[in-house]
């Protein structure tokens, strides 16, 4: 989470103020935080879980609806169609998609939830644990909401304890319950090399996708 907030954080020059947590708790204090500051738009902007089974990792989803726990609330679509246009126009265009995203409460890191929260949820995207409280804190205040999370693990792809093992509260990761994970099950060093090139491909495409909204303009609501 910490990456992800240093790329949605941008330039200095751009006033942007990223805030995150693991803990929804924290994550709604931070959020509150935030806003009470003023803000002219929020945006969900990181990584998310993929649904759909031909997302690869990197793929960038621009919401037009966020379907969870609070039910389903729908994005800005001036905002976020001007977000789609300017990737479309650059050599983002292929890695991008647009549809639903879902949200949930508690990680969701087996294959076989993921394609049953695919299935009921009548095809979402992609996944994320904190879509819904942005947009939720943003409708509570008369803002304009948008979405824009690249995939970091597919769809067809279980994520190994050691991947979640030291993920904090704050949303750092923590190495030493990560390496004692592995030592009590070795064997999953094999997908936590493979969650470590998907989470590259998805920083790559965030990294692409934050250079490519900020030159726009459309990072920033009209």
């Amino acid at each position: 989470m910490a990456f992800e907030a240093r790329i949605a954080q941008g330039d200095a020059r751009d006033n942007v103020v990223a805030v995150y947590a693991a803990r929804a708790d924290l994550l709604d204090r931070a959020l509150s935080a935030a806003l009470e500051r003023g803000a002219s738009g929020v945006i969900s902007f990181g990584t998310a879980g993929g649904l759909a089974p031909d997302l690869q990792p990197g793929t960038i989803v621009i919401a037009e609806a966020v379907d969870g726990p609070f039910g389903r609330i729908e994005t800005d679509a001036a905002w976020s169609a001007r977000i789609a246009e300017a990737l479309q126009a650059s050599p983002l265009a292929s890695r991008m998609r647009r549809g639903v995203e879902a949200a949930v409460a508690k990680p969701l890191t087996g294959a076989a939830d993921k394609a049953a929260l695919h299935r009921s949820t009548h095809g979402a995207l992609a996944v994320d644990m904190e879509s819904h409280m942005a947009a939720a804190a943003a409708a509570a205040r008369g803002l304009p909401f948008v979405v824009c999370r690249a995939i970091v693990d597919p769809a067809w792809r279980s994520l190994p304890k050691a991947a979640m093992a030291g993920l904090r509260d704050d949303g750092s990761t923590a190495i030493l319950p990560v390496l004692r994970e592995l030592a009590r099950e070795p064997a999953q060093l094999g997908g936590l090399l493979r969650v470590a090139a998907d989470a590259r491909a998805a920083r790559q495409s965030l990294a692409a996708a934050r250079r490519v909204l900020a030159a726009s303009g459309a990072f920033f609501p009209a």
